[in-house]
């Protein structure tokens, strides 16, 4: 199993528009970079990521699952873009902000603390376990 981290501007879509699409889910659309469709290229059914709040908020405020390998954006009718479908698996106890990512030395190679404005992005494990430490998920 991969992470990531999907990037989202809450006045987009929020963290609790996407609790609102249940099982079904909904997909990632609109990614028009490709490093970040690339990223979606790779991820595999059961993958997880983080679903963070950008702009105002800059936090990570819950867990997504991948439903749907990527597949044509249905927003274009550009080949070049593809999108995955994501379902949301729980909100974090707590939000784990940017600032505590940056202030954590144990993030400090972490894409969203370096790359702040990659829309989808790859998250080690190691990572992965120290946000969740950080949410009080752990």
């Amino acid at each position: 199993m991969a992470y990531w981290l999907f990037k989202s501007e809450v006045s987009t879509w929020s963290w609790d528009q996407q609790v609102a699409k249940g099982d079904a889910g909904e997909e990632w659309d609109g990614v028009r970079n490709y490093q970040a469709r690339n990223h979606m290229r790779a991820m595999k059914i059961g993958d997880l990521g983080f679903f963070y709040h950008s702009q105002k908020e800059k936090e990570i405020v819950g867990i997504v699952e991948v439903i749907a390998e990527s597949h044509q954006d249905s927003t274009t009718d550009d080949e070049r873009w593809d999108c995955v479908d994501i379902k949301a698996v729980r909100a974090l106890p707590k939000p784990v902000t940017l600032a505590m990512c940056k202030d954590d030395p144990r993030l400090a190679d972490m894409v969203l603390v370096n790359n702040t404005r990659l829309s989808v992005q790859p998250v080690t494990e190691a990572e992965w376990a120290i946000v969740l430490e950080l949410a009080g998920d752990a």
